[in-house]
């Protein structure tokens, strides 16, 4: 049976109940806690929020606060879990359902590879945001040895190309590294060459299913993924800023922090 557009995203997403690495949840946690600073007292729409994780972290600092997804079905999961807590539909990233200036904040975080065309993205944020409002990017490091890029993406963007974007379309941009490789687990640094082979040999599986077992070999023990990140009172560890016109090779993650110019 032929699978629908939007349900071929639901064997490559980390849903609540998947297992996950610690580093994983980590990164997931720091940041939906980075974004939250930048929330605050504000109108929030979160473009892609998956299966929901971090929509509580994120409502209950916002003024308000909307979310959504390509996928129905991954969203059932969030409503599921939320009610009537969080505002959730269904929608395209590149056809936002938002009146002109009605937001502050725009997230989306590890989906803009998988938008067909990401111009026309941040020309809906250009468009539904009011001056000097600001969209918050979190994406997988495209520029590093051992990246494997996942199924249905589009295209990776790199530092440079994250400010070019941006800034075409009257965006500032700010960009960021987060969790540098010199800094994980010796078993993942011995296990790098080999996942890079493993790449360019096209090994890499490409379902979650098949990546359980490459996660344990790589971390070692999985957890579950919650249906909702909690919220900590730990520090946050500042991501690093990063010069935005050479690729970055030391971060597994990079942010941005475009602000629509006045």
């Amino acid at each position: 049976m032929e699978v629908s557009s939007t349900d071929r995203f639901y064997e490559v997403t980390e849903l609540a109940g998947a297992s996950i690495s610690r580093e994983q949840l980590e990164r997931m946690s720091h940041r939906y806690h980075w974004a939250a600073r930048h929330c605050r007292g504000k109108d929030v729409l979160e473009v892609a929020c998956g299966s929901g994780q971090g929509c509580g972290i994120l409502s209950a600092v916002a003024k308000s606060f909307e979310a959504g997804d390509y996928s129905e079905r991954i969203l059932g999961i969030a409503r599921r879990h939320y009610g009537e807590r969080v505002r959730l539909q269904q929608f395209d990233a590149q056809r936002l359902p938002f009146a002109d200036g009605s937001k502050d904040v725009i997230l989306l975080f590890e989906a803009l590879y998988y938008i067909p065309d990401a111009r026309q993205f941040v020309s809906e944020c250009r468009r539904v945001l009011r001056s000097g409002g600001a969209v918050l990017i979190v994406t997988a490091n495209k520029d590093l040895s051992d990246f494997n890029p996942s199924p249905h993406s589009h295209r990776y963007y790199g530092a440079p190309e994250l400010r070019a974007l941006f800034e075409e379309q009257g965006f500032a941009s700010e960009l960021f590294g987060f969790l540098e490789v010199g800094s994980v687990s010796l078993r993942q640094k011995l296990l790098r060459p080999v996942k890079a082979a493993a790449v360019r040999l096209g090994l890499v599986p490409k379902t979650m299913a098949g990546k359980d077992l490459l996660r344990r070999i790589v971390f070692g023990k999985l957890t579950p993924m919650p249906a909702e990140l909690p919220v900590s009172s730990a520090p946050l560890a500042e991501p690093k800023a990063l010069r935005a016109d050479a690729p970055d090779r030391l971060h597994k993650v990079l942010y941005c922090h475009a602000t629509l110019r006045t």
